[in-house]
């Protein structure tokens, strides 16, 4: 048996008043459980259970955690475990804890004084309301007559109309400092200007071919960079591509999606074979050119036709620009022939 058990002669309960600790002691006392079935049943350290007894507060840990040994202990002996609390908080106030005034002292104060505020608030809200309203009533203006006394003559008579003749004066010579704006040539009509010029006739450039449908990346894109390829095939399908260098390494295999693309370089000599021709859509320089001929097409082929529409693209261009300079010296000569021939005609003799 544990040497703190007491004797049944010692099982004397805590007189009233007494501290929390003492009170305890007696109740554990009178229940005949030693410290360590105590401990047992509340899972606290024994030496925490003495330091409460004997309200040593140096041994126990924080605040909060005291409140709840407290609790349970005096749970377990059969003790009102909320008035055990409330007697540990009263006996062991929290350090720093100031007094505050009774909430219903202070809600009593504030009710007494409540007409008060309520009659000057009011107050001033009539008063901010007159000043207001009397701001207003002295800034209306009575009605006056309009300033317009009479309605004026010249207004009162129309005119007729009859005797009124108008005279129109003769064109104005344009300003010194006016300039003639560049001639505009429509396109489509330098055959119609230029047939007294068959030099100039002559280098009218066929149009050029329509613009085929532009290439638009809907997928992935692989292989050259676009600034080292002007040939594209285009996945419109799935279908498989595999290219192949003259010495039977693969330069590229994959099994491509719907909207993949794959760049193909310059100056590499190789061999294009496809699964289906019918499932890839062909870009030469951007555009959209004829399809694949056959499962398996050189890519030289390919790039030559790409070099090929970009110098005749070139070569059109650069006749376009051609033509165009030649149709406007060819309009300037005739807008200044008409002008030369009103300046060299002869005055005519006076008559005498």
């Amino acid at each position: 048996m544990d040497q703190d058990r007491p004797a049944p002669s010692q099982f004397d309960s805590a007189p009233e008043g007494s501290p929390l600790g003492e009170r305890l002691r007696a109740a554990r006392l009178a229940s005949g459980m030693s410290f360590a079935d105590l401990s047992t049943k509340t899972r606290v350290h024994t030496r925490f259970l003495k330091a409460i007894e004997q309200g040593d507060q140096s041994s126990l840990p924080s605040r909060i955690f005291t409140m709840g040994y407290v609790r349970i202990y005096a749970q377990v002996l059969g003790l009102d475990e909320l008035e055990a609390v409330e007697d540990y908080k009263r006996e062991n106030p929290e350090p720093g804890a100031t007094l505050q005034a009774p909430t219903g002292a202070a809600f009593q104060e504030m009710r007494r004084r409540s007409p008060a505020i309520l009659a000057v608030v009011a107050a001033l809200g009539l008063a901010v309301v007159s000043w207001n309203i009397f701001q207003r009533l002295t800034r209306i203006e009575p009605p006056h007559p309009s300033d317009l006394a009479s309605i004026p003559k010249a207004w009162a008579t129309e005119p007729s109309g009859e005797d009124e003749v108008l005279v129109l004066g003769g064109p104005q010579a344009a300003p010194p400092d006016q300039t003639v704006p560049p001639l505009y040539i429509t396109r489509g009509l330098e055959d119609q200007l230029m047939t007294d010029d068959p030099d100039a006739a002559a280098a009218v450039v066929a149009p050029a071919p329509p613009v085929q449908a532009a290439f638009n990346p809907r997928g992935a894109l692989y292989g050259a960079p676009a600034t080292n390829s002007i040939t594209t095939l285009q996945a419109t399908k799935p279908a498989t591509l595999v290219v192949r260098q003259g010495d039977g390494r693969v330069l590229f295999a994959r099994q491509l999606a719907a909207g993949d693309s794959w760049r193909a370089p310059m100056n590499v000599q190789a061999t294009i074979d496809v699964s289906d021709p019918a499932a890839f859509s062909v870009y030469l320089n951007g555009e959209l050119a004829e399809a694949l001929p056959d499962n398996q097409t050189p890519l030289s082929r390919l790039n030559a036709q790409a070099l090929a529409q970009g110098r005749q693209a070139e070569s059109r261009a650069a006749a376009a620009a051609e033509a165009e300079a030649r149709a406007r010296t060819a309009l300037a000569a005739q807008a200044a022939a008409p002008v030369a021939s009103t300046t060299s005609a002869p005055v005519p003799p006076a008559v005498q």
